[in-house]
């Protein structure tokens, strides 16, 4: 018992020092914006996309469902689409095009600033993450016309209220509530990969994993965080992900194409759940997001291992 006792403790006091530095990320820029949507920012983004989406195929009012996305997140984003979608008349193949474009690129503001702290240039990750978003759309885009799938008309499982409470109060307690629910999830995290290496799994994990991640140019020891990050996500993970960063055990480069990975396919559970219950097929919001990342991953890591160090480092890691 007094050794459970102490592995506890040791879990929950790595689980603050772990918060903190991610809270420092998250609260600012949470507030920051909060306020610039209060402004107007979100619609005149929204307004700006519209040229975007009728090349993807989309009505431009979606501009304003992924604008929402891209600034807040995807509840933000299925509550912007909850209010549009019944005049938009949308069919399956277009829902899921739109929600395959806001699982690539959504909660930036955040995710991006986590990727930057964690080593990656801001620029490179947003070029990433907003291109793969738009090429992986126009390419759902048009498979689904040519091949004449996914026609029928959508209809969501579930539509949220688009009437939130717009006051600051209950703005605050929801970000209180997150604040507390990352707290938890990264203590569940670390227990769990305390018992994941005292029972010899993670070593398991990487024998599993060491072909697929050399192919990517991502070293096995890279390959716990790349599991979190893809399965619960970069805003869940990216405590853990700031921490092995920073700890120096770690190649930089693999730290690098495991973000692009999990920045282009995380939270590969949730989110997609989320998408389905707004009319979404797995085989864009799933299938092929996940294809897509294995892919631009590789490609890029063939592309990066024939440059100078100096030009990686350069030009794709902040130093």
């Amino acid at each position: 018992m007094s050794g459970l006792r102490s592995a506890s403790r040791k879990v929950l006091k790595d689980a603050v020092a772990t918060s903190l530095p991610l809270y420092k990320i998250i609260i600012p820029i949470s507030l920051v914006t909060k306020l610039l949507t209060e402004f107007g920012l979100t619609e005149r983004l929204g307004a700006g996309l519209a040229p975007v989406m009728e090349v993807v195929g989309l009505p431009g009012s979606m501009g304003l469902v992924w604008a929402t996305a891209m600034v807040t997140n995807l509840y933000g984003g299925m509550v912007a689409f909850a209010s549009l979608a019944p005049d938009a008349a949308l069919s399956v193949a277009q829902v899921t095009v739109l929600t395959t474009m806001m699982l690539v690129a959504h909660a930036l503001p955040v995710e991006l600033r986590i990727a930057q702290k964690a080593g990656t240039r801001f620029r490179v990750m947003a070029g990433l993450r907003l291109g793969g978003a738009f090429i992986l759309g126009w390419l759902l885009f048009r498979f689904y016309a040519l091949t004449g799938t996914l026609q029928s008309s959508n209809k969501a499982i579930w539509v949220p209220a688009t009437t939130p409470d717009p006051t600051w109060l209950s703005w605050l307690t929801g970000e209180a509530r997150n604040m507390i629910m990352i707290f938890l999830i990264i203590a569940g995290l670390l227990a769990t990969m305390r018992l994941l290496e005292y029972f010899g799994i993670v070593e398991f994990m990487k024998m599993l994993l060491k072909p697929v991640l050399k192919l990517l140019g991502i070293g096995q020891e890279a390959a716990p965080l790349t599991i979190i990050g893809m399965t619960l996500g970069i805003s869940y993970g990216g405590g853990l992900i700031l921490r092995e960063a920073q700890s120096g055990n770690l190649q930089k480069s693999d730290i690098f194409f495991s973000l692009v990975l999990m920045g282009l396919c995380h939270s590969l559970f949730e989110d997609t759940m989320l998408m389905m219950v707004m009319g979404a097929h797995l085989s864009g919001i799933f299938w092929a997001r996940l294809v897509f990342a294995l892919l631009v991953v590789a490609l890029l890591a063939r592309i990066c291992r024939r440059l100078p160090a100096g030009v990686f480092e350069r030009f794709f890691l902040r130093t």
